[in-house]
């Protein structure tokens, strides 16, 4: 019997026994995805020097990225509500990695910009159909432990990012940060297209163009204007005028929703407490996480004079600590509720960031953002698994797109709020009390997400 038949034609309703195989590679999917955001920002230097780039058009390699993988990851959760998980994380996956290898072919930056927007698509059919699946196959504790496994992939790999950017850029060359996704993503490809089941998809529906154009358009403004609000300052015209466009385009994308035939989501979704906990909480965990590398990579090489090797060194603890917390945080999720999790994940937060306002030097920022990223671990556990935890299956699609365009919302706010904070520090060698500004309002973030955190989320079921 073929390897597609043995996933295929388990027992209903009995755990798929190839699951953990299938959540490694997926997570592995993943990994590239959040890789591919870090590492590509140690490598700017190096591009820009070869390609002749500007600090404009550097920019934009990292931003046309996240701006693609933000606005689209709605569209590419209900495609894979209505044409299939398996199909659309294989189609992602597929697109990504041909991405990838023509940004590193790439001549000029006109070239390299374009393959990283087509990155970012590819990312974007893959990265929620991959939540769902994980969602699907997974259920009661075992669900908590996938998702812990998860985030602690998305959350390390951020961090890890640093590190490999480094010796990658130091070794190879900057292209290689884009070349080493393709033998991964080819061989990850078609490992899941033997194993991954064919899941039941929604019982019928049409894809909503018109309402996916009306909400990739308003996600895609309001990142840029965050994006721009963090260059320019947040009462910038354009920045101002960003927003007010996206708030219209929601509004109109609301009233929308309400009369299509086939709507792109079911907008009472929004208004069910564990999916908005569930968005609150990643938004802020993002946003956070966001300080963590902004800040420390900074502080690192413009204030003690690190390299980008070293810091990428330095990061190596931030990535096993965030790691370790979200796979035990999935352990613990169960028997101790989603709400009393998020309020200490927070005050954790909270308590690393205080450490480099008190202390000074390389070990302080150090030792604070890993006990900062121990708690931003359990937070990224909590968030999935408390907005997905309560959707049906034939929704889980298009809750895992909301759950990671807010993983996106939360990662531009979080870069123009601590780049606002700490800008007087951002342009100095000496000067540092911009640091301490910045990291005094990602501890007030926390703090007062804690509390929010305990009125939002709901409590354990008895």
């Amino acid at each position: 019997m073929s390897e597609i038949r043995t996933a295929d034609t388990h027992a209903p309703g009995a755990p798929h026994p190839r699951r953990w195989t299938a959540l490694g590679l997926l997570g592995l999917a993943q990994l590239m995805l959040i890789l591919d955001i870090t590492v590509v920002a140690i490598a700017l230097p190096h591009m820009g020097a070869d390609l002749e780039l500007d600090r404009a058009a550097l920019t934009w390699v990292v931003s046309g990225y996240a701006l693609a993988f933000g606005s689209l990851m709605l569209l590419g959760g209900r495609a894979a509500d209505l044409f299939g998980a398996k199909r659309m994380v294989l189609a992602g996956l597929a697109v990504f990695t041909a991405a990838s290898l023509a940004a590193g072919l790439a001549p000029g930056g006109t070239v390299l910009l374009t393959a990283r927007i087509v990155q970012g698509a590819g990312a974007a059919m893959l990265s929620p159909a991959a939540l769902s699946v994980v969602v699907r196959l997974f259920d009661g504790e075992e669900r908590n432990r996938a998702l812990g496994i998860w985030s602690a992939l998305g959350g390390g790999g951020a961090a890890l990012g640093v590190l490999l950017g480094g010796l990658i850029t130091a070794g190879p060359g900057w292209a290689w940060v884009f070349f080493v996704n393709v033998p991964v993503g080819v061989g990850v490809l078609v490992a899941l297209a033997r194993i991954l089941p064919d899941l039941p998809r929604a019982a019928s529906g049409s894809l909503d163009v018109l309402g996916a154009a009306l909400v990739a358009a308003a996600t895609a403004s309001v990142i840029y204007g965050l994006i721009r609000a963090g260059d320019h300052g947040w009462g910038n015209g354009i920045s101002v005028g960003t927003f007010a466009f996206a708030a219209v385009a929601y509004l109109v994308f609301a009233a929308w929703q309400r009369r299509a035939s086939a709507p792109l989501m079911d907008l009472s979704l929004l208004g069910r407490r564990p999916v908005v906990a569930g968005v609150f909480v990643i938004a802020v965990t993002t946003a956070l996480m966001v300080a963590v590398f902004f800040l420390g990579s900074f502080y690192l090489q413009n204030h003690q004079g690190h390299g980008a090797l070293v810091t990428g060194a330095l990061f190596l603890p931030v990535a096993l600590v965030t790691m370790v917390a979200a796979t035990g945080a999935g352990r613990v999720l169960g028997p101790l509720g989603a709400r009393p999790l998020a309020v200490m994940s927070l005050l954790v937060v909270a308590l690393g960031f205080l450490a480099p306002v008190v202390f000074s030097g390389t070990l302080a920022m150090v030792a604070g953002v890993s006990v900062a990223s121990a708690g931003l671990g359990g937070l990224f556990v909590v968030a999935s698994a408390t907005a997905l935890g309560s959707v049906a299956p034939h929704e889980a699609g298009v809750t895992s797109g909301i759950v990671s365009t807010f993983h996106e919302f939360g990662a531009s706010a979080g870069a123009a709020a601590v780049s606002s904070a700490a800008a007087a520090s951002l342009t100095s060698t000496t000067l540092t009390s911009g640091f301490d500004d910045a990291f005094l309002v990602a501890t007030g973030v926390a703090v007062v997400s804690a509390a929010v955190a305990t009125w939002l989320i709901p409590p354990k079921r008895p």
